[in-house]
């Protein structure tokens, strides 16, 4: 099995779009592939097929309940927590757990010495598993609305991976916060959109060096290609990354995908890029893959 990551430093660039007209091109080519939608805060990988309900479980978080008859008012708990989920005023007995701030790690309860903190269970979204061809092959996190971080939805869905695929392609969040991390931090490879504007210059990059800092091995798709100049591809040459396809800025293009459609269905060039895209990227990391 090898995971294949789409980033992007900002919204907008077309990892979407290009994640899922992979995902539909290795199903034609009879490849066991599978699809992750892990942009939780707004997943919409499933608007472009057809899919079947398989199962969907809820992600729930350990949060502390603290006792306020029991508590000594020590500050112990606040001072364990590094995400500030505890307020804490010892003169006037008022503690409180805000629970949006909390991670969920426990630290709090291992402070505590008089017993006085317990956990709940609180809902922050849904892993849900979908057929397409009639075969197990789609999965999307969703957070709830108002859930602070998507993190653990992303790690439920992940975590659903199994063996019945031979390529999982990863639709990861936009940007490089925590939730980009953990997308491509289980990825073999890493296929950053952009686009060609200075906004997508300046969060391009924003993901290169973070994938650099987490060693990750990764190429360039420029989407929109024609649309702004060329400062992304003199940055690439200077970097000496990678550019593995230019997606050109077309009005037919932007009408199919707005309509939920699979461009790749009916262009067949596209669809001939992508799999020798894919083919390149197997050949150059699906050995080092399979030896770990």
């Amino acid at each position: 099995m090898i995971k294949i990551a789409l980033a992007s430093g900002k919204g907008g660039t077309g990892k979407t779009f290009v994640a899922t007209n992979i995902f539909h091109t290795l199903l034609q080519n009879n490849h066991r592939a599978m699809l992750v939608d892990c942009d939780a805060e707004a997943p919409n990988a499933i608007a472009f097929f057809k899919t079947k309900l398989i199962d969907k479980y809820e992600v729930t978080q350990l949060v502390p309940v603290i006792n306020t008859e029991t508590c000594t008012f020590c500050s112990k708990c606040h001072e364990y927590c590094n995400y500030n989920a505890i307020f804490i005023l010892p003169p006037m007995r008022i503690i409180k757990v805000i629970e949006d701030l909390c991670h969920g790690c426990g630290a709090c309860s291992v402070a505590c010495e008089f017993g006085a903190i317990t956990e709940k269970p609180v809902l922050l979204g849904q892993v849900t598993r979908f057929l397409t061809n009639e075969i197990p092959s789609l999965i999307e996190a969703r957070i709830n609305i108002g859930v602070m971080s998507p993190v653990p939805v992303i790690k439920a869905a992940v975590k659903q991976i199994d063996n019945i695929a031979d390529i999982v392609i990863m639709d990861s969040p936009p940007g490089t916060s925590c939730p980009f991390i953990q997308t491509v931090s289980s990825a073999d490879y890493v296929l950053l959109v952009t686009e060609p504007t200075p906004f997508g210059l300046s969060d391009l990059r924003q993901s290169v060096e973070t994938l650099k800092v987490i060693e990750k091995s990764f190429g360039v798709i420029i989407n929109r290609a024609g649309l702004g100049n060329n400062n992304v591809k003199e940055y690439l040459e200077q970097e000496m990354i990678p550019l593995l396809l230019e997606i050109p800025y077309s009005r037919k293009i932007a009408g199919l995908y707005s309509r939920g459609k699979i461009v790749s269905e009916t262009d067949h060039l596209f669809a001939r890029q992508l799999m020798a895209l894919v083919d390149n990227i197997i050949l150059q990391h699906g050995d080092s893959n399979n030896k770990r």
